[in-house]
């Protein structure tokens, strides 16, 4: 009787012990997500460092049960291949944005960038938000075999050249590196002749005179990445571009996600959003003045060449809506700019 007695209190014993020892380790392993992201960003730009405070908040939110490992400067596969790299098991989750996707079906166009349509970030996030814009864009992403997570938005972008881009006129026979896409439509009906090619090689065909210039980002990314070194000349406010960069999962990952996990990174993403249009409304401001210090010349355009290019914007949209999926997409962003009043 005594021996049995012994044998249950050491089992309890163990039991207990082995309890704390699984509290002290953590999590189970069925509860841990581990995904690999790649950007097309650069660690060193405002956006890189961003995206790692992203990671980083992730990880605090989750108490480390969400790993992420994130690939800069399109370090896997080029920037354009992030959607498949993801799709097909290379990657985890593409953190470029969409509408490098547009030879696939052009609705990713209107899941990234409208090219003027919306007026600042704010518009563009209220209408993912409090209109129809998750379900909208998951009715496409899902039919690749991806789950469309957030977008995060740093504002109207600004040209670089080593030529003058005063004003519509400026863009005959302006050479420039441009995004896969509608853009190409847009500038080309502008007199303009864009050349697709990779964010990262940007720098390099700037600098060896292949290009006159180049639609890359921001005024702040830009001189991060260090084009104004070569181009003097630069736009501001922008107009023509404000990409909303996007992550976005492969379908099956996102699907065995725990709930937590799936608002954690949907939250994330949010939290994101916010940051990343506030800090470029400051940054951007700052560069100019930093810029036109240094002696590169800023150009404001004029009401009539915006007109100019507004025009020509929504003659595109319609030329480029060539599918059911980009119609609808289209639909969608001009009824509720309408209703926001952006739109006549």
């Amino acid at each position: 009787m005594h021996k049995n007695f012994k044998s249950v209190g050491t089992l309890a014993a163990t039991s207990v012990a082995t309890l704390a020892l699984t509290m002290a380790s953590g999590t189970a392993s069925a509860e841990d997500t581990k995904l690999r992201i790649q950007t097309h960003f650069s660690p060193e730009t405002l956006s890189g460092e961003l995206a790692k405070e992203f990671v980083d908040d992730i990880t605090a939110m989750s108490n480390g049960e969400i790993q992420i490992e994130m690939f800069y400067s399109s370090a896997v596969v080029k920037s354009t291949e992030t959607f498949d790299a993801a799709a097909t098991g290379i990657l985890d989750c593409d953190m470029t944005g969409g509408a490098y996707q547009t030879g696939k079906n052009p609705a990713f166009q209107f899941a990234g960038d409208l090219m003027g349509g919306y007026g600042n970030p704010y518009q563009q996030l209220a209408w993912l938000l409090h209109g129809d814009g998750y379900a909208s864009i998951n009715e496409l992403y899902n039919a690749y075999d991806m789950e469309f997570v957030g977008w995060w938005i740093p504002g109207p972008e600004s040209l670089a050249s080593t030529k003058p881009i005063r004003g519509v006129e400026d863009l005959k026979n302006w050479k420039f590196r441009s995004p896969p896409g509608m853009e190409t439509l847009v500038f080309k009906n502008l007199g303009a002749s864009p050349v697709v090619m990779d964010f990262n090689e940007v720098f390099t065909a700037l600098e060896s005179g292949i290009i006159d210039g180049a639609d890359a980002a921001n005024l702040t990314n830009n001189m991060g990445m260090g084009l104004y070194d070569i181009a003097e000349h630069a736009n501001y406010p922008g107009f023509h571009s404000m990409p909303a960069d996007h992550l976005a999962c492969r379908k099956d990952i996102w699907d065995e996600m725990p709930e937590h996990h799936k608002a954690i990174m949907k939250v994330g993403m949010q939290a994101l959003a916010l940051k990343n249009a506030t800090i470029n409304e400051v940054k951007n401001a700052q560069t100019k003045k930093d810029l036109e210090e240094k002696g590169v010349n800023i150009y404001e355009w004029a009401p009539e060449d915006l007109a100019q290019y507004r025009d020509a914007v929504q003659s595109a949209w319609v030329e480029f809506a060539t599918t059911p999926e980009s119609k609808k997409l289209l639909d969608s962003h001009v009824a509720f700019l309408k209703s926001l009043g952006a739109m006549q």
